[in-house]
């Protein structure tokens, strides 16, 4: 499996990953990553986007795997945010999880103090991961959000 930045050719196959993972769990909803205008050019999206990356795994085959990125949440109070974070249902319990969540992390501690992030409290297996890598639960979002529909919310702290 490689992992790799995000390159035009994969746009359509992470939009399916992400928009079928929400439906699977009936949050194909406004207000959730489903309805952001950027998934149809998400390569063109990141790369116009200072001190931001998504990255995709893809098989051997060229099949996308799943992805996750990094974008500025908060630039003046130096705050990043995990952003689309899934995996292809077939891909699922092989660890690709925690591949893109160490990538994410190293990319976020070189530009970034926090990394925070937002999801649904249905999503056990995303809650989990998150709580192991040491993301702080918070009981509302960080002002600023704009997946007014996400119910839960963590924040990742980083010391020099």
């Amino acid at each position: 499996m490689q992992l790799r930045p995000i390159q035009s050719t994969d746009d359509q196959q992470i939009k399916t990953i992400i928009q079928q993972a929400l439906a699977d769990y009936q949050l194909n909803l406004p207000g959730t990553a489903y309805f952001d205008p950027q998934l149809d050019r998400l390569a063109e999206y990141y790369a116009q986007l200072p001190n931001s990356q998504y990255w995709v795994l893809v098989d051997a085959t060229g099949k996308v795997a799943g992805g996750a990125g990094v974008g500025v949440f908060n630039a003046a109070k130096g705050i990043a945010e995990l952003q689309k974070l899934y995996i292809a249902p077939e891909f699922r319990g092989r660890g690709l999880a925690h591949q893109l969540m160490q990538q994410t992390l190293g990319f976020a501690q070189q530009h970034y103090q926090q990394l925070y992030l937002e999801t649904f409290a249905v999503l056990q297996a995303a809650n989990q991961l998150y709580h192991r890598y040491g993301f702080r639960q918070l009981t509302a979002p960080l002002a600023g959000s704009e997946h007014s529909a996400c119910d839960t919310w963590y924040v990742r702290e980083f010391t020099d």
